[in-house]
Parts: structure tokens; sequence; C-alpha cells
């Protein structure tokens, strides 16, 4: 149980000595016995993780009541809090949530160094490769932060060569006052969250949810337009004297098919090339372990999610074969969630036993799924259907994982399906170029599903992912394969991936080659899924007459199911107008889907099915 304010107390800047700069407090919110619980993890580190970010630039209304709106991604960070202006621009402001890891005085953001005091910044994320850089570049740090990396990378090459760069995931905020720049950056699948707005006259408010930034007050807009900051990309923006801002350019950093500009200071070498079946396998484990190992930062506990799919059991089996060859001194915690006697459930058990982790089952009703679903709503921002369907059990196992252990580094297999061509509808693509090219669009989109989910159901709880599938060295690799490698075969998704783990004895056979699951009969009871369990219920709350006129209520992206509607009633609720923030559903390619669940599909069996 956190408190919420504990402690008042005024604190300098990185490496700085209470100096000249604006105002600013900050608050700590610490656990009952007055501390910041510590375990385990690497010496030399200070990850500042999973926290929230949030930056004003050129408001015309008071502060005070504009850094409310900071206060609706408090659960990013639950530890601590601080509110800073910028010395010189007085309508100008930072705002920070912090997950506290050990470095409790150089740990609050934005972050400022002695050596750069013209330089702040903000950011949320992990950067694994700063102590490389620091190797190649010479760099001097002045505390034990992985973000500072990004002030010395600017300081010697720029914004482009900073985003290249860093090998991680992130979103930030760099300001510039010396040159008056401001830049924004989100790392490549955007698994980091980002969202800005902008007005005509130069006000920008920029934060890590969308719900920070809606009810900000400008004086030449009511309604000021909110929208994600794309993946890949930094944008470069003047600032005025007024302190209000002009975007100057958007630029693309990097493409998930390119490998990285970080991949030279990387710490695995150069692989073997060539295509021949066992290089490739070879390859893909060594990129993979090694995607593991540098997600290892950290001093919170890890845990690791738990499906019993072969995602999440080739990462828990993976992390705990690293854990315990860096010696790392508690066992892993791993974490199912589904109905009683769920196949899930079974098959998690299966991997749990095998690898010998410290296993946690979460078992949930049907009313506990569908009394989470609003929560659930307002915390991921979208009414997309099988996002909502499947973010319920994330959410709960997360809300568990929260109050019942002290892990918070959580790792789990996101971006797998994606790039590994693993939904169920991959076997009906007219040819293996054309299921490739739906394996980039889905990349491209991950943002908007699929990391959005992972992100906000695990953040709504303090909590911190990792997802070592989408290390960039390791997507890179995997795309730059001949696609007729990457398709389906012989009746089963991912083959390669699971043709390239098929000696390691990682997983038992059955979970190594298990089919996929439509995630709704995954957590279900054998006796209904929960599928039907919602389909059910939500056929009585939604008359038929409301989705007949669905299309006039909702012109864009109009509910075509009462499931639909009443997701979208919801999203309304709390995010009136932002329907955009979804460009379009979710829904499988090359089939005549009106749903975007797997058990539409003809080539999907399941024993949950009726």
């Amino acid at each position: 149980m956190m408190k919420l304010y504990d402690g008042f107390q005024q604190q300098p800047a990185a490496g700085e000595e209470p100096a000249p700069t604006g105002a600013a407090f900050f608050i700590t919110r610490r656990g009952e016995n007055g501390s910041f619980p510590c375990a385990g993890g690497q010496d030399g580190i200070s990850s500042l993780t999973m926290c929230g970010i949030w930056a004003l630039f050129g408001s015309d209304e008071c502060l005070s009541v504009q850094c409310l709106s900071a206060m609706k991604i408090a659960h990013r960070g639950p530890d601590a809090f601080r509110f800073e202006n910028v010395n010189g621009f007085t309508n100008c402001c930072f705002g920070f949530h912090r997950l506290a890891v050990v470095d409790q005085l150089y740990g609050m953001q934005p972050i400022r160094v002695k050596k750069f005091p013209y330089l702040w910044l903000c950011y949320n994320g992990e950067i694994y490769n700063f102590k490389q850089l620091q190797k190649q570049f010479g760099f001097e740090y002045q505390t034990l932060v992985d973000g500072e990396v990004i002030l010395h990378l600017y300081n010697r090459g720029g914004i482009e060569q900073t985003a290249s760069m860093l090998d991680g995931v992130f979103a930030f905020i760099l300001l510039d006052t010396a040159n008056r720049k401001v830049f924004l950056a989100r790392d490549t699948y955007g698994v980091r969250p980002l969202f800005k707005v902008l007005t005509d006259d130069g006000f920008l408010g920029v934060c890590s949810e969308a719900k920070g930034l809606i009810n900000l007050k400008h004086s030449t807009s009511l309604c000021p337009k909110v929208e994600p900051f794309l993946p890949g990309h930094y944008e470069v923006l003047d600032l005025k004297p007024s302190g209000k801002v002009a975007s100057v350019e958007l630029v693309k950093f990097h493409s998930y098919k390119d490998e990285p500009l970080h991949a030279t200071c990387d710490t695995v070498e150069t692989l073997p090339s060539g295509f021949d079946l066992e290089t490739v396998k070879s390859n893909i484990r060594i990129l993979f372990e090694n995607a593991v190992r540098k997600r290892l930062m950290a001093h919170r506990r890890i845990g690791c999610l738990l499906s019993g799919g072969l995602d999440s059991s080739l990462v828990a089996a993976v992390l705990l074969k690293l854990m315990k060859e860096i010696n790392i001194n508690y066992p892993l915690q791993t974490f199912a969630i589904g109905m009683e006697n769920s196949p899930d459930l079974l098959a998690a058990r299966k991997v749990a036993a095998h690898i010998g982790s410290e296993h946690h089952e979460v078992i949930f009703n049907s009313e506990e799924g569908i009394q989470a679903i609003e929560e659930v709503i307002f915390s991921l921002e979208t009414y997309d259907i099988t996002t909502i369907r499947a973010s319920i059990g994330m959410y709960l196992v997360s809300k568990y994982i929260r109050k019942k252990t002290d892990s918070v580094v959580i790792f789990s297999g996101e971006g797998s399906d994606e790039l590994t061509q693993g939904y169920i509808y991959f076997h009906k693509a007219p040819s293996p170029e054309e299921a490739a090219e739906e394996s980039e669009r889905l990349l491209k989109e991950l943002y908007l599903f699929d990391v959005l989910r992972a992100d906000r159901t695990t953040a709504a709880h303090g909590l911190e992912l990792r997802v070592p599938f989408l290390d960039h060295r390791f997507t890179s690799y995997y795309l730059s394969l001949p696609a007729e490698l990457r398709i389906p075969k012989n009746g089963i998704e991912k083959y390669l991936l699971r043709q390239s783990f098929e000696d390691s004895n990682l997983l038992p056979k059955e979970i190594l080659w298990r089919p996929k699951e439509a995630f709704s009969d995954g957590i279900a009871s054998v006796k209904k899924s929960w599928f039907s369990i919602l389909q059910d219920y939500i056929d009585q709350q939604v008359d038929d007459l409301l989705l007949e006129k669905a299309a006039e209520k909702y012109p864009f992206n109009p509910p075509k199911t009462k499931e639909s509607y009443y997701y979208r009633q919801i999203f309304e609720k709390h995010y009136p107008g932002r329907s955009n923030w979804l460009p379009h559903y979710w829904m499988p390619r090359w089939v005549k889907a009106t749903d975007p669940s797997a058990r539409t599909l003809k080539h999907y069996k399941s024993a949950t099915q009726e």
C-alpha cells in the first residue's frame, strides 16, 4: 500500500548544487516502511525504467492549474513526482512521475548535469547500451542514470545521432536553452508511449499518455488536438522567447528493417552470413538470448508473464537461464491468468515446472472480467475490440502482481506474433511476399494495438514492461531473412522460431509446438470461452436499435457489432470526440472477417469453441 504524500522535500537536479533554477517541488510517495523496496540487479545502474513524463511550452494559462493534468498519469510513477519551471521561461514546465529504483537524489527528472547546464531532459525508458556508448566515446557520466547518455550523445553529435545510437525503448523531451530548441523522440516500435498537442500559435504539451493532455486549457482552442507521436521519429522545434514553439522538421531516424546504427557497439559480434537453415537458427538463438540478457538491467525484482504459449514461454525460459548465469539471488516469479482449468493455466504450469520458476496463478471469473472493462478502456485510451478483449487478463494479472508480490520489472512476449507471423490468418496469405508485407504492417502499427495494450495494462499498476522480441537487432535480422523461410509450414505458424529452439531443451516439446490459441480461449474455462461470455453479457446491454443507428452516432469507425458499440460508448464517456486516436480496427487480412477473433477463422480449432 502506498502513502500518497509522505514527505515533502526540495532537491537539486542531477549533478548540480542547489542552483538558481525555476521553481520546483518534489514529493515522495514511499512504502509503509518508509523505504523504496529494492531487490537484486546489476551494480552501478540506476535505470529510471517505467515512469510518466509531461511538459508544457508556451502555456497561456496558470501553470499551477495546468499541472493538475499531469496527475492523470501518476500511476506510471507511484513513488515520487516533481514539477519544475524552466528558468528564463516562466510559461514552460516539466512534470515527472517516478518509479524509484536506487538513486533517490539523482534519479529525479528533469535530468540536468553540471557539464551541460543548458540541457533539460525528461525521458521514459531504458537505454541498454549506455555503458557501451560511454566506453566507445569516452563519456564522463555524473550520475548512475542510464538516460544521462542522451545528454552526452546530443552534445557530441546532435539529435539524429542521439536517437539512432540508443539501443533501448524510450520517449523523451530534450530542451536546449542555449540554442532555443526542443526535441521529441520515440523508440522504433513505440514501446514507450508519447502524445503531444501543438496549437497553431505554438503552445506545446507532451505527455506519456493522452489523458494528461486532454484537459489542458489554451486561449485559442477549447479542445486542442491530441495525437500520438510517431514511433521511430524525432521532431525538432524552435523555442521562441515567449516560450512558444514552432515545428521545424519531423524525421524518421530508424526503419525496423534496417540494422540499427547502434549495432556497431553491440556486445554481439558480427554474425555468420548466409541463409542455410542451421546458420539462421543459430543466429536467431544468439540474438534472442542477447535481447533478453541486455534487458536484465534492473535494481527492482524481475518477473515474467507466462501464458503457456510459445512466446512468453521462450522469454521465461531464456530469462531464468540468464538470471542463473549472472547469479541473481532470487527466484524468477512467473504469472499466469485464466478462468479455472483454462488451457493457458494448464500449459503455464508445465512450463513453470520445467524451468523451475516460482509460479503464480491468477484465477478470475466472468463477473470480475466484466467489471474491469471500463477501467481497462480508460487505461488503454482505445475502443479497439481485440485490444480490449486481450487487455482484461493482462490488466487483472498486473493488478495482482502489484498488490501481492514485489516484482516490478515484468518481461513479456509482445511483438512475436507480428514479427514471426504468428497470427492464424497468416495461413491464408496468398504468397510469402504478401505475408512478409503484412508482418511489416503489423510491426508498424504495434503502437496502436499490442504494444499499447502491454504498456497501459502494466503501467496502470506501476509496473515496467520489457519486450525482448522487439529488440532492434533481433527484429532487423528476422526481417532480413527470405520471405519463404518465415511463413507458416505444415499447418503450424511461427515454424522457423520453433525450429530454432527445438534442440535447446528450454521448453517441453508440447509447449514449443503448441498451436496458436485465441486469447479468449486461452484464458477461458473449459465450459465456456471468454469470447462467448462477453457476447452474452453485452447482448443484454446494447439494444438492437442502437446498433442500427451506430453509424449516425459514430460516423468515424462506426461500430458493427454490439460488443464494439458497448466499448465505444465507454470510450466516448472518458474521451469524447477523440475517436481519431484509432485510425482503424485491428482485423485479420485475407479473410472476410467481421470480428477480429481467431475463433471466426476456419483454420482455428479449439476444445472450448462452441
